[in-house]
């Protein structure tokens, strides 16, 4: 939001990678960026591999609270509504550490 600093993740370790991952799989994420963030289905949907965490995390929470409103927003909305915050902070760290 405007005059709003970004939430900063924790500092420390990447989180549990297996975790990640999986909820990456589990969630359904994979359907539309691929396995690992790194091949979505369309070219208008964003590679999220290796992406930073703190940026995936601002708009995940902008997606779920909807204020994120671009072309293809709506499709986000209910994937990111499923996710808890602390899901969210581990998926994103995970994608950080894919290699793009």
């Amino acid at each position: 939001r405007p005059g709003r600093p970004p939430p900063r993740l924790a500092a420390g370790p990447a989180g549990d990678p297996a975790a990640g991952k999986a909820l990456f799989a589990s969630k359904g994420c994979t359907a539309c960026h691929g396995p690992g963030g790194k091949h979505p289905i369309q070219p208008a949907y964003p590679k999220l591999a290796g992406q930073n965490a703190d940026y995936l995390l601002v708009q995940l929470k902008a997606f779920k609270t909807q204020e994120r409103k671009s072309a293809q927003s709506a499709l986000m909305w209910p994937m990111a509504a499923q996710l808890s915050d602390k899901e969210m902070e581990v998926v994103a760290k995970w994608l950080q550490t894919q290699k793009k």
